[in-house]
């Protein structure tokens, strides 16, 4: 994705007009002089340059806001899966998380509608549908009392296998990780002619080890932070899907913080939302170099232009039974409006 697109992403005025409308719910910040503690939770494991951005907002934080607002990071899983995490915050026991789509979509599963299997070609595709359903998607997060405090992704996910997939049929032998929770996306995997397995995210390493695992579906970028490649060498070359996400914050938490202070913690967020992107822009072809010069030697399965199509219309196949069901009607008919209004304009432009 270009400067261009991450400047649209991440622009401040959508920012500044949320933290207005919050002050003007009348909240009651904290006491003068309390210092509020906002515990943060992420699947991003500890050490990772991914964790040390989020270690820089922590200190952006507090000094921005002289000591008053003190963020406790809760990486690596610890916390729970998104699930686990989203329930704590409803919960009151944390207060903030950089989620998954998984974790967005237990607030609002139109948080899917980014993330269509095989539907977009690029970024530019995927942030120009975010540029116009996120205002309304932020809205609703809103009155689920949760503030965004930036967008963001992990990159294209990838099949990894202990065995080569090129087609869909070699997947369909394989067992294949699908996170836990989501019974109807199960029946639709299974449906589809896939040996599913549900589970939380946090036992797929184990159950790669175990062969409870035989494959999963992952960008490159976390792949090789978690080194699951150890024990699914085979990557298939295929963008899947998107993998998108968010930092939240309890609206509850966030009316506690001085509003004089909310747009400095918003443009800190929002620099490492905009630092996180360049990491993954950057660290793409990297990190798969780096797994195939690895011990375990990656290799990348190649997938040919009419192995392509055919996984395109095995996930179009699904579209009827995703729309609805797992993606709500409206975004997914909004999303794929917009993805094509984007390729509309793009043709006319080469013209």
């Amino acid at each position: 994705m270009h400067s261009q697109t991450l400047t649209r992403a991440f622009r401040m005025p959508a920012a500044a007009a949320l933290v207005a409308a919050v002050c003007l719910l009348g909240v009651a910040p904290a006491p003068a002089g309390a210092q509020i503690v906002v515990k943060m939770a992420t699947l991003v494991p500890d050490g990772t340059s991914w964790h040390l951005v989020l270690k820089e907002v922590a200190a952006d934080w507090a000094k921005a806001s002289g000591g008053k607002v003190k963020m406790n990071l809760y990486p690596g899983g610890t916390a729970g899966d998104d699930p686990d995490v989203v329930r704590k915050m409803n919960l009151g026991s944390l207060n903030a998380a950089v989620l998954t789509s998984v974790g967005l979509a237990e607030l609002d599963k139109s948080v899917y509608a980014f993330s269509i299997p095989m539907a977009y070609e690029d970024y530019d595709e995927v942030y120009y549908v975010i540029d116009k359903m996120r205002p309304r998607l932020e809205a609703n997060l809103l009155k689920k009392g949760y503030v965004v405090l930036n967008w963001a992704d992990g990159g294209w996910t990838h099949f990894f296998a202990k065995k080569p997939v090129a087609t869909p049929d070699d997947l369909k032998k394989l067992k294949l990780f699908q996170w836990a929770g989501d019974q109807p996306l199960l029946k639709i995997w299974q449906s589809a002619g896939f040996n599913p397995v549900a589970a939380a995210s946090t036992e797929l390493a184990s159950g790669l080890q175990t062969g409870l695992f035989e494959a999963f579906n992952a960008p490159p970028q976390v792949v090789v932070i978690t080194r699951y490649y150890e024990n699914a060498k085979y990557m298939t070359d295929l963008r899947w899907a998107l993998l998108m996400g968010a930092t939240v914050i309890r609206k509850e938490t966030w009316d506690r913080i001085p509003a004089d202070l909310q747009p400095k913690l918003v443009e800190a967020a929002q620099r490492a939302g905009t630092k996180l992107q360049a990491e993954i822009r950057r660290s793409g072809e990297a990190d798969v170099a780096a797994m195939k010069s690895s011990k375990t030697a990656l290799v990348v399965v190649p997938v040919d232009a009419k192995t392509k199509d055919l996984w395109r219309k095995t996930a179009e196949s699904t579209y009827p039974s995703v729309r609805g069901t797992i993606v709500p009607a409206e975004a997914f008919d909004e999303a794929l409006r917009y993805r094509d209004e984007y390729r509309k304009q793009k043709a006319g432009a080469k013209k």
